[in-house]
């Protein structure tokens, strides 16, 4: 594999229409990034496979879409009120601001070399505050929820009782979250504004440590089957001094990003804190009650939580590639597991003519009930595969003379770029069992 700069993945996702800078056109919005028209299907494949894996292939958990917008006393509750802080401090001459917690204070300024000049450290609530209604006062003030966990647990009981689950289950999530972070960096990797994929697992106190163990496995295998390289996975586990107040145990499953080793989804062992703090809060009995024990308990919760729209700069730096070809040429590839490929199958004519395009599009229009598909007849052929290897589209199917004769295209695979004759009524068939049977290149 390539050794890939965050230069070369910021540039590609500009040029192939993956992310933009936010309001670019005025200059940019730092912290805030679009999803083009090849990073919108990403990211919602990348929400699909996480589905997929926790909710629909899983009979004891269950989906949740919460409301951005919460009443205050949620944030009081969970902590976030309180506990929800960074320490900053200013440069009295240049006025750039830095956390006091990742600079040296003793030293000169980093922006502007002044001594001796930054201001004490103050404590910055990261949620962003905003108002509910015509008048803005201090009972108006409500809050963009800075995760997505806390509309999980302050519904607990209406799932359960909905959907008659019982101890263990699970509650899963995907939705926007947003904090006034003030280091912004790494491109899309630490936003204001960012998308959580997360599952809450409700478990009875004894058995905290089997289901944390269980899911801490069970996240890993997910990124190996989504086709992530394993020697750029691994487990960062928390020491007491690390650890949230509110947790008992904590792993974090780390990437070796073009950056370096970072976070890419936390496993928590949250005890009965949540529950217990809404319960007190809320005035509302959220315990459980076991029918066949008669216990009643509140129960643990092993918190999975991931960031989609940091998975999407993971799936982006762990599928580029470039290799040079037996003729000179340098191919640039992405090798995307195809079920989370923005294209998953690309359809051409040989020639824009002879009704070779007629048939291709009839073809490209026909898989479109079963695939994402493009369809590209501008360029020699080679140079529209190379532009579908770019943007990592699996498979590719070029419609040719002998189409005409016998009804049979030529599939194209991206990663060993074999090409092999098949009949149009196998075509569709042929890419699923190659979907099902893929194996990414070195691994």
């Amino acid at each position: 594999m390539a050794q890939v700069t965050l230069d070369t993945i910021v540039s590609l996702c500009k040029r192939r229409g993956f992310v933009f800078q936010s309001s670019e056109v005025y200059g940019g919005l730092s912290s805030a990034w679009d999803y083009g028209p090849l990073g919108v299907e990403l990211k919602n494949n990348i929400e699909r496979f996480w589905w997929n894996e926790m909710v629909r292939k899983r009979r004891n958990i269950v989906g949740l879409d919460a409301a951005i917008l919460m009443h205050p006393k949620v944030w009081e509750a969970s902590g976030h009120v309180e506990n929800f802080h960074d320490p900053l401090v200013d440069c009295k001459e240049c006025k750039a601001r830095f956390r006091a917690d990742q600079i040296d204070l003793s030293a000169p300024c980093p922006e502007c070399g002044a001594k001796d000049s930054f201001t004490e450290p103050r404590q910055f609530n990261l949620m962003f505050k905003t108002h509910l209604g015509p008048v803005e006062d201090e009972s108006t003030v409500v809050y963009l929820r800075p995760e997505t966990a806390q509309g999980i647990y302050v519904n607990y009981k209406n799932c359960l009782q909905s959907s008659r689950l019982k101890v263990p289950f699970g509650i899963a999530q995907v939705g926007k979250a947003f904090r006034n972070e003030i280091v912004t960096k790494n491109f899309i990797f630490r936003t204001c504004e960012f998308e959580q994929m997360e599952m809450q697992f409700f478990v009875h106190p004894s058995e905290d440590k089997k289901w944390f163990d269980y899911w801490k496995a069970e996240r890993m295998e997910y990124y190996r089957k989504m086709g992530i390289r394993p020697e750029k996975l691994r487990f960062h586990q928390h020491g007491p001094d690390e650890l949230a107040h509110y947790a008992k145990e904590a792993v974090d499953i780390q990437y070796e990003f073009p950056f370096g080793w970072r976070e890419l989804e936390g496993v928590h062992n949250r005890t009965d804190y949540d529950l217990s703090r809404h319960s007190q809060f809320s005035g509302k009995d959220l315990s459980y009650f076991d029918d066949e024990t008669r216990e009643r308990y509140i129960p643990y919760i092993i918190e999975t939580s991931a960031g989609l729209t940091r998975s999407v700069l993971m799936v982006l730096s762990d599928a580029y590639d470039e290799e040079e070809l037996e003729n000179g040429e340098k191919r640039t590839v992405l090798r995307f597991h195809p079920l989370i490929a923005p294209i998953t199958v690309a359809v051409f004519p040989l020639m824009r003519r002879d009704g070779l395009d007629t048939y291709a599009q009839n073809l490209e229009e026909e898989l479109r009930d079963h695939f994402n598909t493009f369809y590209d007849e501008s360029g020699a052929i080679g140079r529209r595969y190379r532009r579908q290897d770019e943007v990592g589209t699996p498979y590719c199917i070029t419609v040719d003379y002998q189409t005409l004769e016998d009804d049979t295209v030529t599939l194209r695979y991206r990663d060993s770029m074999e090409q092999v004759r098949v009949h149009r009524n196998e075509v569709v068939s042929a890419i699923q069992q190659a979907i099902r049977e893929y194996r990414r290149v070195g691994t």
